[in-house]
């Protein structure tokens, strides 16, 4: 990845809402928060295999480190409103704002976020300039970039080190990503050109691999080292090459509503000053998952210095 500067993490930990403040009590509801206040829900979307930011556990029920970020700001969305937040599974006769998860695909996600099928896209999803057009963004809580899975050979060495070693081969990716239309931008930069196909999801896509359908898997290193953590017999594969993009990682939101971005970046602001943020990475990246395994990814630097520019303790 390329360098960043202090003044980039600063803009990219804090994003482009400005202000921040929770909305005063007596203040007149507008867009999200209206919506969340009328409804008495808030509409979190989540994806089912981005481990460990947003998947499904054992028991089929959604968790991770976006949805536990989004869980924070729910909580601050009902204290603004001045109603309790309740739990998917509570009492229906209970008066509040009741949390929903509903499951988003990566080419859905952010025409769900826009239609307000979901308030709240707690995913992967890389905050860039093009999908500003469409969506607003967070503050950013990780930063991952896209890298190659593949098979290893019988001596634990690839084959395949790098996109150029992909010419006149297959690589599966997941529909609607980053990832996709960066290996779309690669594929003629080598010859034989590339085929890629996208796939509807990550496991799709890692099937398509695993199956031998195609000769490496592109995603986010992060979401790949879940996939050897995880999957049974990944430890066949392994990841390799440069970082082929960057992916700054961020809660997705409706543009054109600066009050619900404003307490969405002071919900970021109170969960790095209370070190909730550093607390729920090391749940996630560093200690064991609930599904048993152990990532083991500390912070970077680069990170550690986003989450202090939004009041992460030293």
């Amino acid at each position: 990845m390329r360098r960043l500067t202090a003044a980039a993490l600063l803009t990219l930990a804090t994003g482009c809402a400005c202000g921040g403040a929770l909305a005063e009590e007596g203040a007149i509801l507008t867009g999200t928060l209206k919506t969340i206040n009328d409804r008495g829900s808030i509409l979190i979307g989540y994806r089912e295999s981005s481990l460990p930011f947003s998947f499904l556990n054992k028991a089929g029920q959604p968790v991770g480190f976006s949805l536990d970020i989004c869980h924070g700001i729910a909580e601050d969305v009902a204290r603004t409103l001045n109603r309790e937040l309740l739990e998917p599974d509570a009492p229906s006769w209970q008066a509040g704002v009741r949390i929903v998860y509903v499951p988003v695909a990566a080419d859905q996600r952010l025409p769900m976020v826009i239609s307000g099928a979901v308030d709240l896209e707690c995913g992967s999803t890389t905050a860039n300039a093009e999908r500003a057009r469409q969506v607003a963004f967070s503050p950013v809580f990780f930063l991952s970039g896209t890298k190659l899975m593949v098979p290893l050979g019988p001596s634990g060495a690839a084959r395949i080190s790098s996109y150029r070693d992909l010419a006149g081969r297959t690589v599966a990716v997941s529909a609607g990503t980053t990832n996709a239309e960066v290996m779309h931008r690669l594929a003629d930069k080598v010859s034989p050109a590339m085929s890629v196909i996208a796939l509807p999801s990550l496991s799709a896509a890692y099937d398509a691999l695993a199956a031998g359908k195609a000769d490496a898997f592109a995603s986010d290193d992060i979401l790949l080292a879940g996939f050897v953590a995880t999957q049974p017999g990944a430890r066949r594969f392994g990841i390799v090459g440069d970082y082929l993009s960057f992916e700054p990682y961020a809660i997705t939101i409706r543009r054109d509503d600066p009050a619900f971005a404003d307490l969405v970046k002071a919900s970021f602001v109170r969960m790095a000053s209370e070190g909730t943020l550093g607390r729920l990475y090391a749940r996630w990246l560093v200690a064991r998952l609930p599904t048993g395994e152990t990532l083991g990814v500390p912070m970077s630097p680069y990170l550690s210095e986003m989450y202090r520019a939004l009041g992460q303790p030293d």
